[in-house]
């Protein structure tokens, strides 16, 4: 570029000296003019160069609004708050055009160990009926400190894993991974203020975004509204977000209550450790792990945050 600017300058400057005048003769107008036009075109190119940033500015803030902007309109899924997606987006626009900015590498998933969970020795008096009484107590009350997840459903999810140890043992289904799943979708059931109660219930009851097509694939109504609540389109239910036809394929009763509740831990994580191991095989593979979490969402980002979830319980376990 310098070397285009400078061929312009010398075409000017033989333009502006009298023909018939010898070189080193020139008179002081001459330079004075000279001079003159190469401040003109100076001042020009930094006029240039100022609206070319403006207009730079102007595009990335419009962009970032209108991320933002649409967003809103179609709203975020659960298992993505909507605070992290507008970080995201603003954070990816204004770094549009950076020159030295190192970008960050990328992230791998680390497939998670399977972390064992402790049985309850023997017919505890107290212990809660079905497969979350086969949890030891006092374990699960030092992971939840651990984890920051309730007790309840620690319980919910040592319990399944357990079962599963029995009944698949080729599965190699840690609880750690369940929790992870359920830490991904709801908060382990407590997104949008619900709890876990006693008996495994969570309420209010948790629901998905309608799945019709507006920002989210479009999924057809299966149910008529008996499972998500709503005869006009499928969404995915409860603490482990299945949606309607996954459910009734997988959903069994794990609690001894006598019915399948998608809005029951319990029965929940049942169901999301059965569609689990079918679907993965052996989840001590780094390929089955990866195929089961796959299969229930296809995310990269999602097999990432359940991995990264599920390695910092079994590290809580292991302390």
């Amino acid at each position: 570029m310098a070397q285009v600017n400078a061929s312009a300058n010398r075409r000017l400057s033989a333009k502006a000296a009298p023909r018939g005048a010898p070189q080193g003769q020139r008179s002081g107008a001459t330079r004075a003019a000279q001079s003159g036009t190469r401040q003109a075109a100076k001042s020009s190119r930094s006029k240039r160069a100022l609206t070319g940033i403006r207009r730079r500015g102007v595009v990335i803030a419009l962009s970032v609004t209108g991320v933002i902007a649409a967003m809103l309109v179609t709203g975020v899924i659960v298992a993505a708050p909507l605070g992290d997606a507008i970080g995201q987006a603003v954070n990816g626009a204004l770094s549009v055009g950076a020159k030295n900015e190192v970008p960050d590498a990328p992230q791998s998933i680390v497939v998670p160990p399977q972390s064992a969970a402790v049985s309850q020795a023997g017919d505890t008096a107290g212990a809660l009926p079905g497969l979350p009484g086969l949890a030891d107590v006092a374990w699960a009350t030092r992971i939840s400190t651990e984890t920051n997840i309730s007790v309840r459903a620690i319980q919910a999810y040592a319990g399944v894993a357990i079962a599963k140890q029995t009944e698949n043992p080729g599965c190699h289904l840690g609880w750690n991974t369940l929790a992870a799943i359920g830490s991904v979708e709801s908060g382990n059931g407590t997104h949008g203020g619900s709890t876990v109660g006693v008996d495994g219930a969570v309420t209010p009851p948790i629901y998905g975004p309608a799945l019709d097509g507006n920002g989210f694939n479009t999924v057809p109504d299966s149910d008529a509204g008996a499972i998500d609540a709503d005869a006009t389109g499928d969404r995915a239910v409860g603490p482990m977000q299945m949606i309607p036809q996954a459910w009734r394929n997988w959903g069994t009763d794990a609690n001894a209550d006598g019915k399948v509740d998608p809005q029951n831990i319990d029965d929940a994580t049942l169901a999301t450790a059965n569609y689990l191991c079918h679907a993965g095989g052996d989840l001590s593979t780094d390929a089955g792990w990866k195929k089961a979490v796959a299969a229930y969402n296809d995310a990269g980002s999602y097999a990432l945050k359940v991995s990264q979830a599920a390695n910092r319980f079994a590290a809580a376990t292991a302390t």
